[in-house]
């Protein structure tokens, strides 16, 4: 072969090839392709932006209408108006979307009406080039709101002197916060209300009896609160009630022509 063969595979080649002649310049295998083109996915693939996603806050923001309010960031930010979904965990069906809100520059602030709840909640938004899909991490959040008294049955009621616990229907009464209480000249009547998960206790009372009585809202033998009313009056009795699992509501006369009548119209604030 000789210097001919040298000169001819090009003088650039190392000593070995050029011992080896052309034949001696041969392609890698193809598993060191593969090895090379899976080491560099792996470092694009590390190399690839990440967008982070972070609640900021999370409050119930009207407790009537039981609305949901919840505020997070998101770093770098997306594009003006881009579409953040509010998610909510459900055991059976995973992240199931509550809400959705518009971007607006690194935040976004979603508002969804809820029922009283302790669940858990998350900000997603979806891929937008070149970041892929991202979401907060989970937070956790007691949701209060109103509901009425009665939205849960009766667990018993009773008194003396005929008493009457009558609920007003859901017909009559969606909210399910009505009900009319009265008993006999000198009598009494109660009833109890499942007050699980409950932090307040708000009663409109009307007195409709001739005289005076006393309503009492009662945790077992322990009063929570109490007024005595008066003749054809408008009152309020409101309190607040952490760890009460069962509320006694209790119209008992003090003084009247023919026993106690009381008209009651009761919300409790709950997270079920």
């Amino acid at each position: 072969m000789g210097v001919r063969a040298f000169l001819f595979c090009g003088t650039t080649l190392t000593a070995a090839l050029a011992l080896a002649g052309c034949a001696g310049v041969i392609a890698p295998a193809q598993s060191a392709m593969v090895d090379s083109d899976t080491t560099r996915a792996a470092e694009t693939a590390q190399a690839a932006p990440a967008r982070t996603v972070k609640i900021t806050s999370v409050r119930t923001t009207d407790y009537t209408a039981g609305v949901l309010t919840v505020a997070g960031t998101l770093t770098p930010a997306p594009a003006a108006g881009s579409r953040v979904a509010l998610q909510r965990w459900d055991a059976a069906k995973g992240w199931q979307e509550i809400g959705n809100g518009k971007s607006s520059g690194a935040t976004v602030t979603i508002s969804s009406k809820q029922p009283g709840s302790i669940r858990t909640y998350r900000l997603a938004i979806g891929p937008q080039a070149p970041y892929a899909a991202a979401a907060s991490a989970a937070y956790g959040y007691s949701h209060f709101k109103w509901r009425g008294i009665f939205a849960k049955p009766l667990l018993a009621s009773g008194g003396k002197g005929h008493p009457a616990f009558t609920v007003v229907t859901a017909a009559e009464s969606p909210r399910r916060a009505e009900a009319e209480l009265l008993a006999d000249k000198g009598g009494a009547v109660w009833g109890d209300v499942n007050s699980a998960g409950c932090s307040w206790v708000k009663n409109w009372l009307g007195n409709i009896t001739d005289g005076t009585v006393r309503v009492s809202l009662l945790n077992g033998a322990a009063v929570v609160g109490s007024v005595d009313q008066t003749q054809e009056s408008e009152t309020w009795l409101n309190r607040q009630i952490p760890g009460v699992n069962r509320l006694r509501v209790q119209v008992a006369d003090l003084k009247s022509g023919y026993g106690p009548q009381v008209a009651l119209d009761s919300m409790l604030l709950c997270t079920n």
